[in-house]
């Protein structure tokens, strides 16, 4: 045998295993999408959300550590706690308890009591996040995974490119090296840079990317999963005139169902393995 037909039959064998790696990872991944605990209004998003293909593109396994950037009511996370339950963790990384807004201590009110009402949430560690210096989402160096969905632009609105920067820093402190940031959110086409986009809910995806690349992550794939070229990203009410939100209420309320959810960029980056 040529030492040509010995590479090729190794990259074959490679192939090989990571297929079945991937296989055994999106089983897994149904079997926590298909979960008795869901609430059945949550999984009615999942053709929009796309789970199963979004946490397989993200590298999440079972006995992964992931840590989940503001989960807000707990769409993910109800996907993820049983998914790490057996053998994995999940870090929540919250509103902080000491926040001064009353709609965050009420959103963590909520995430708490979900929390405490089924044991599949038992092993769920809440930690906090903000977009400033004074807080920990998971010991440095310790996330396999980090996760964020629909977050960059609230962040952005509150505080631009520095909250950003923060934010993006915090990822990386708590990756392991060779970690992967995964990454979804609203996006804005190329262009409409130039419009008064900061307000829409929706983000460029070459800035999320730069910002990120700031940070020390390396860009390493983007995926089409959760797109949707219905939505043209330029609504009366930003993203939110789209569903779920519909903030027209019943004005156009047929033709906004009709596009569907926002399209979405899902970006993954890596922390590099050598610091």
């Amino acid at each position: 045998m040529t030492p040509t037909q010995k590479k090729s039959i190794c990259w074959a064998l490679l192939a090989l295993l990571l297929s079945i790696s991937l296989s055994a990872s999106e089983t897994a991944i149904q079997a926590a999408v298909d979960h008795p605990s869901r609430t059945p209004a949550n999984t009615l998003r999942d053709q929009y959300r796309n789970p199963v293909s979004t946490l397989a593109f993200f590298e999440v396994q079972p006995d992964s550590t992931v840590v989940e950037i503001s989960p807000g009511a707990g769409w993910y996370t109800e996907i993820l706690a049983p998914l790490l339950h057996e053998r994995g963790t999940l870090y929540a990384a919250h509103f902080p308890a000491n926040s001064s807004s009353e709609y965050a201590q009420r959103t963590l009110a909520s995430f708490q009591q979900k929390m405490a009402a089924h044991p599949i949430y038992s092993k769920v560690e809440l930690s906090e996040f903000a977009a400033s210096d004074n807080v920990q989402i998971a010991p440095d160096g310790s996330a396999d995974v980090v996760l964020t969905f629909r977050n960059l632009h609230n962040w952005y609105m509150q505080g631009g490119d520095d909250a950003m920067r923060i934010a993006f820093n915090h990822f990386y402190r708590a990756l392991k090296p060779g970690g992967v940031l995964g990454v979804v959110e609203h996006r804005l086409p190329e262009a409409q840079l130039d419009s008064d986009w900061t307000r829409s809910g929706y983000f460029p995806q070459s800035l999320a990317i730069e910002l990120a690349e700031q940070a020390g992550f390396v860009f390493e794939a983007s995926s089409e999963i959760n797109a949707n070229p219905k939505d043209t990203a330029d609504h009366p009410r930003g993203v939110w005139t789209l569903p779920p939100s519909l903030r027209l209420g019943e004005q156009d309320r047929d033709r906004y169902l009709a596009i569907g959810e926002s399209d979405r960029m899902t970006l993954k980056f890596r922390k590099p393995q050598q610091q």
